[in-house]
């Protein structure tokens, strides 16, 4: 009672801070001639307070897929590698150092001794073991075990697919594969069926032979001792170590998990891999993390703490940071009216964004199951609109963003035309009985737009709507949904018609982008899947040329972009704000920052 108590005026407090800096926020003008955005008094604490977003789906490291959660991830689990703060490249974390084999199939990462959980216990390989046959289990159905697909046998395991052994005990070999491998098949019968279909020789192969299920133990990862991983993968990867620092790397404890289930989260239960621990969760109030005084590399962790407070509304965060509430903010925190004034700040970061704002599409039921549907739906919004009023937004009608990956091509993609979009409606069988493009034809009541709630998410739907009405007249119903279960519902594909997503690289290849719709799971969110897509990817990342590797991966981007399961709308730059007195937090292209690099510098003549 105590604790709810305390919880509850916690909450109470915040919510009135809030509902004053809302109303504050209509009469406060920035400064034009102050060189900072509000108060820059450094708190009496090493403690940074920082705006995270939307409230966390959960603080399982292979749970959330979101920004909000990896932030949080950032500062209470560890990998084999973390991310350098500038760059983003992998630097050395609980692996000191990493080697591989001639052809990158082969990766052996060298643990350090002194790496410790939270409760004070060593962690071993085999915490990392643990840690990838938990992620990869379809029980477990982490949106984003595809990240781990490129390990042997992850696939397989994660779709829940057997070996073939004959009655001599021998598994029988994928004649394909670049790596010698077993040949698997899908356990489903709808699954199955679709296999042979494609795969008709093998049937024939396959028929009186055992079916054995793929374990977890048959993934490529092997504790080769207490302090040696090594990672076995399908194909040549060069750039695996930069997928390794995204957080369903990141360690969990065995044996916490083990004795407290879902509930291993909870304060008073959770043990942590990284640079801090968790003291406080108060949902929809504040997270609150302290450092770890375990951690391999404390000595060198100058924050005590890192508050995190889950807020959206854009003038609240402006408040709370002017107010000196706050000492640092999420991207894409500052409102567009404010823009011009707020980019001449010292406090205002910015860089271009590996990042992009996007609807998927439903494909799986009519009317958008139709390619030519989806096309003309594409074909009807102008992008220059809808960035009109968005100083640090661009339009984008491509998947990859520009500029972000060296080297790779920029693919081309049909522009906004709505006249062709009414032809393609037409042709879909929505005309009149002189063939014209009729609306009233379209069934409109088996769509909708689903947004999960922000006012920059409704702003947006708002004006896609319209234009959909003026260039289509269609007026597509709107739908909002809380973000803690936004992205849970459209990856099952609980929703109609098309649905608002956001996606940042997890790590800085093109292939972080275009990998979401290599499989039917995970964060595609479409239903839409397509062989001839996969092969080229699977292709791409065989070559190890990087030219031509960026070909093969345009050419599967164009792919894609024709078979419109999405429609790409803008791509951004970060747009944060940070007091001048923290420091070790960079305007990087994911906006990220591994904490333990953060510190307070009270020297103003060092800001």
């Amino acid at each position: 009672m105590r604790q709810n108590l305390r919880q509850f005026n916690s909450i109470l407090r915040f919510g009135l801070l809030i509902s004053l800096s809302a109303i504050l926020f209509a009469c406060s003008i920035p400064n034009e001639n102050e060189p900072y955005f509000g108060k820059t008094v450094p708190p009496s604490a090493d403690v940074v307070r920082y705006v995270t977003g939307p409230e966390p789906e959960s603080l399982d490291p292979q749970i959330g897929t979101g920004q909000p959660e990896q932030r949080i991830y950032l500062a209470l689990y560890e990998g084999l590698v973390e991310y350098d703060p500038q760059t983003l490249e992998p630097v050395p974390a609980i692996a000191e150092r990493w080697e591989t084999n001639n052809d990158s199939t082969e990766y052996t990462f060298y643990l350090r001794r002194n790496a410790r959980w939270s409760n004070g216990e060593p962690i071993t390989a085999r915490d990392f073991v643990y840690t990838m046959r938990r992620g990869l289990d379809p029980k477990f159905a982490s949106r984003a075990a595809v990240q781990a697909y490129y390990i042997k046998n992850a696939k397989a395991f994660n779709e829940g697919a057997a070996f073939i052994q004959d009655a001599n005990g021998e598994f029988l070999k994928d004649d394909e594969a670049i790596v010698p491998a077993r040949l698997t098949v899908p356990q489903g019968e709808k699954q199955k069926a679709a296999f042979f279909k494609a795969n008709p020789k093998l049937e024939q192969a396959v028929a009186g032979k055992n079916l054995v299920p793929v374990r977890g133990e048959d993934i490529g990862v092997e504790a080769i001792d207490d302090y040696t991983v090594k990672i076995y993968l399908t194909q040549p990867v060069p750039f695996f170590v930069k997928i390794l620092p995204y957080n369903f790397f990141r360690l969990v404890p065995e044996k916490i998990i083990v004795q407290h289930g879902t509930k291993w989260t909870a304060p008073e239960n959770i043990v942590t891999s990284g640079a801090f621990t968790l003291k406080e969760w108060s949902p929809y109030d504040e997270i609150v993390v302290e450092k770890n005084p375990h951690y391999w590399d404390a000595a060198n962790v100058r924050l005590q703490q890192v508050k995190f407070y889950p807020v959206e509304d854009q003038s609240t965060i402006m408040n709370l940071y002017k107010a000196g509430e706050i000492d640092a903010t999420l991207n894409r925190a500052v409102p567009r009216s404010w823009l011009p004034v707020i980019q001449k700040k010292l406090d205002h970061q910015d860089a271009l964004e590996a990042s992009i704002e996007y609807y998927i599409i439903n494909t799986t039921k009519p009317p958008m199951n139709d390619v030519r549907v989806r096309k003309a739906f594409a074909l009807a919004l102008d992008k220059t609109l809808i960035t009109a009023t968005r100083r640090n937004s661009k339009p984008l009608s491509t998947l990859i963003p520009l500029d972000i990956f060296k080297g790779y091509p920029s693919v081309q993609a049909v522009e906004f035309n709505p006249e062709k979009a009414k032809r393609l409606l037409a042709e879909s069988g929505y005309q009149d009985a002189s063939g014209n493009y009729d609306a009233s034809k379209f069934p409109i009541e088996e769509i909708a737009l689903t947004f999960n709630t922000s006012d920059g998410n409704k702003f947006l739907v708002e004006i896609i709507q319209s234009q959909w009405k003026r260039n289509l007249g269609l007026t597509v119903p709107l739908k909002n949904m809380e973000t803690k279960t936004y992205f849970s519902a459209t990856a099952k594909l609980e929703y109609k018609g098309f649905a608002r997503y956001g996606y940042g690289a997890d790590y800085i290849d093109p292939y972080t982008f275009l990998s979401i719709f290599a499989t039917e799971g995970g964060d595609n969110g479409t239903g839409w899947i397509d062989e001839r897509y996969v092969k080229l990817l699977d292709v791409a990342n065989r070559t190890l040329d990087v030219e031509r590797r960026n070909q093969l991966l345009a050419e599967a981007e164009t792919l894609l972009l024709n078979e419109q399961p999405i429609i790409p709308l803008t791509t951004s730059s970060t747009n944060w704000l940070k007091k001048p007195y923290v420091k070790g937090m960079y305007p990087n292209a994911l906006t990220l920052h591994p904490w333990k690099y953060v510190y307070l510098e009270r020297d103003s003549a060092k800001w």
